[in-house]
């Protein structure tokens, strides 16, 4: 179980840099549960609102129950100063505060590769998603995605036949999103492990989506990108790996396909273009023994 600080702050779902700005002031959360409005308003960002929600007792309450839901639901819950917090996600910009983790929490910690894309996939996309997912997992490389429909499904079910995948989701562990990968879902716990940020009970709002994206990223050695529209989610996590400086990988399309108009526009920004899992496995250097020993 995570400080009850960094619960409650995660509750009250401030901003990163509020967060960041809390943590400088009171650097063992828990303070935080004694604090006063005196105490609290040497935090220079937080408004007097802010204030009032952290000394609220609706908070409070929220807050029991939530671990009580975290105890019934048998949820693996850290936070950012617990030593199984995944090493690579503390590098990147804002990085969550809380997890809440269902499965195994140590794979977290493994060698981990993204792969996503287009929710409304072609049968070409669905098939090389698969492929490589299939191929990178056979390697000891644990594959991460996002459980929506699509190249992040297909991605998922593959790296499940063959090793170990990771479900960021962009909604509380008790409202899974799309409701019909609920089975998918359910497998991805029994070997891997399925993640969020945000609350137990939150829904899946479109805002969410985003803001999860960089936990894809972040948990990750790099993205492989198979297929995204010029306006598409998958560019977005593409971006946040850049940001993170992660490696971005690519598979191009057909010339005038609508669903590689993304992937042509990330290889023409320096995207590593794939036609083969040699290029991936080049671009990172693969240490083999390294994989084995994670």
């Amino acid at each position: 179980m995570p400080k009850k600080g960094s619960l409650l702050l995660n509750l009250l779902n401030f901003s990163g840099k509020k967060i960041i700005d809390v943590i400088k002031v009171f650097p063992d959360p828990d303070l935080i549960l004694e604090a006063g409005y005196s105490d609290l308003s040497r935090v220079g960002s937080l408004t007097a609102a802010d204030i009032e929600a952290v000394l609220s007792p609706k908070i409070l309450r929220r807050l029991d129950q939530e671990m009580g839901l975290i105890e019934k639901h048998k949820v693996n819950c850290l936070d950012i100063f617990d030593a199984q917090y995944p090493d690579l996600l503390k590098e990147i910009s804002h990085p969550p505060l809380v997890l809440y983790v269902k499965g195994d929490l140590s794979v977290l910690n493994k060698y981990l590769l993204a792969i996503v894309g287009s929710r409304k996939a072609s049968a070409y996309g669905l098939s090389l998603a698969g492929k490589y997912s299939t191929e990178l997992s056979k390697l000891g490389i644990g594959i991460v995605s996002g459980l929506a429909r699509g190249i992040d499904t297909a991605t998922h079910q593959a790296a499940l036949k063959n090793g170990r995948t990771v479900a960021v989701l962009g909604s509380g562990l008790l409202n899974v999103y799309p409701k019909e990968n609920t089975r998918l879902f359910n497998q991805i716990v029994e070997s891997g492990a399925v993640v969020s940020e945000f609350p137990l009970g939150v829904l899946p709002h479109p805002d969410n989506f985003p803001r999860r994206n960089r936990i894809v990223s972040g948990l990750t050695r790099g993205v492989l990108v198979v297929e995204a529209a010029q306006r598409s989610g998958a560019l977005i996590t593409a971006r946040l790996a850049c940001e993170q400086n992660r490696e971005v990988f690519a598979l191009p399309g057909g010339a005038d396909s609508l669903m590689s108009k993304g992937t042509h526009q990330l290889i023409k920004q320096g995207a590593k273009l794939v036609d083969c899992l040699e290029d991936i496995i080049e671009e990172l250097n693969l240490n083999f023994a390294q994989l084995e020993v994670n």
